[in-house]
């Protein structure tokens, strides 16, 4: 493979307007995000002093995101996405805009933080399936392992700048900036992405009994080997090789050292990412699609191994980039086969499963990681044995799924055509015009807020 093959694919941006322009309100709200992330959490410890209500604040969040995700999957799979994206993107914009004010009060309101943190988790879960549902209708399959390296590529820039941003305006103009900041973003993203055109799902369009509905989308998981080996192979690495817990702990005893070595810890996999999402290129070139994957999740779990095992923390720096690496390899093609095998009438549904279980894995895995170290008394065996059982479990899954193994992007898929300029789609989708068939903006990270 040459070089230039290495490099991410910048081709769904180059041949599709409408990819440019979630694309870009993705990059953007990204940044946004995490000034509004870092923000409330300061503003929160600031009114109480509490870290206990910082946690309580995030556990919101999370249960909020959970609810909204369930509902916004049947929703997607149920209306134009399009139009959902947008009515839950604006009413975010306006959750944001009152953190601003509350901000810029001489008394700012704690409850209000809270509440805030309700409606954002809530309807951001609502909108976040309609999101990834589009990917597929924007993009032609072929390209869709670039379209989620992008994606991810986004998302690793704004957890590198956002943080720090958000703590030089809060240090400085004051934290109502940040949350301003984030509400013009969403303003910016809403006036983007109106130009789309409409993006009803495919498939049967009767209106069906929720709870019958989610059913339906359960049997195809049960009955599509690829998608249930994604979420399974995912389960291996985010819950149990989860180390991120025991960073501080790690980094302060272990080690040695303060609060700059913790940090080292939690940046040397964001480091891997970054890096693994400039070099996706091939991931939409290579044939065994699912054993690359599975290659992916076993670096994973090799590197988080020797991370256990290093006596010195620039080794296991070189680990914890590696662990990074993997992750994105293997995010960038499940979510590209996820997209691929999922018919278009149920990729709502299956894909809040997949944001669902993105949310709320890797701090399950957290837990577990904790509750291991003190059942063993040492931090460092916890975490080897996470990596040795995540490697066992994508073994036993490697044989036991040969679907999964035997997985590829290559071949036929459930996803249409791309919608938009010049693109040949059935026309019952925009009244007899070029049609939509299916970004995950922010889920598949922990602060898929928006």
């Amino acid at each position: 493979m040459r070089l230039g093959e290495l490099v991410v694919d910048v081709g769904p941006l180059r041949e599709s307007r409408n990819f440019r322009l979630v694309f870009a309100t993705q990059a953007i709200s990204m940044l946004g995000t995490h000034l509004t992330s870092v923000a409330a959490s300061l503003q929160i410890y600031d009114l109480t002093g509490s870290s206990v209500q910082v946690g309580l604040m995030s556990l919101v969040l999370g249960l909020s995101l959970l609810v909204g995700l369930v509902a916004g999957g049947l929703l997607a799979d149920r209306t134009d996405r399009r139009r959902v994206i947008l009515v839950t993107r604006a009413i975010t914009t306006l959750g944001i805009a009152g953190l601003a004010v509350n901000a810029a009060l001489p008394h700012p309101q704690v409850w209000f933080v809270y509440a805030a943190a309700v409606l954002a988790g809530g309807v951001s879960g609502l909108g976040a399936p309609a999101m990834m549902a589009v990917t597929p209708s924007l993009v032609v399959p072929g390209q869709l392992a670039a379209a989620g390296a992008l994606t991810t590529l986004t998302a690793q820039l704004g957890g590198m700048i956002g943080p720090s941003l958000a703590g030089v305006i809060a240090a400085g103009p004051g934290i109502a900036l940040c949350f301003a900041i984030d509400a013009a973003v969403y303003v910016v993203g809403l006036a983007l992405l109106a130009p789309l055109p409409p993006l009803p799902p495919d498939g049967p369009a009767e209106a069906q009994h929720p709870l019958k509905a989610m059913r339906e989308g359960l049997r195809f998981l049960r009955g599509n080997q690829v998608v249930a080996g994604l979420l399974l192979i995912d389960v291996c690495a985010v819950v149990l090789a989860m180390p991120y817990a025991l960073f501080p702990e790690l980094g302060t005893e272990h080690f040695g050292g303060g609060p700059s070595t913790v940090g080292l810890l939690y940046t040397a996999p964001a480091v891997g990412s970054f890096f693994g999402a400039l070099t996706s290129g091939w991931t939409g070139r290579v044939h065994h699609t699912g054993r690359a994957l599975i290659g992916s999740v076993a670096v994973w779990g090799v590197a988080v191994t020797g991370f256990g095992l290093s006596p010195d923390l620039w080794l296991a720096l070189v680990f914890l980039a590696l662990a990074g690496l993997g992750d994105t390899a293997s995010e960038i093609l499940r979510r590209a086969l996820l997209l691929h095998v999922t018919p278009d009438h149920l990729q709502g549904r299956v894909g809040s499963l997949w944001l669902a279980q993105a949310t709320a894995g890797p701090s399950v895995g957290n837990v577990e990681t904790g509750l291991v170290a003190r059942a063993l008394g040492s931090s460092t065996g916890a975490v080897a044995l996470g990596g040795l059982v995540c490697l066992a479990g994508v073994a036993t899954l490697t044989v036991a799924m040969p679907g999964l193994r035997r997985a590829t992007l290559h071949g036929p898929g459930a996803a249409g055509p791309p919608a938009g300029e010049g693109a040949e789609a059935p026309t019952d989708r925009q009244g007899g015009s070029p049609a939509a068939v299916p970004a995950d903006e922010r889920a598949g990270t922990a602060d898929a807020g928006d």
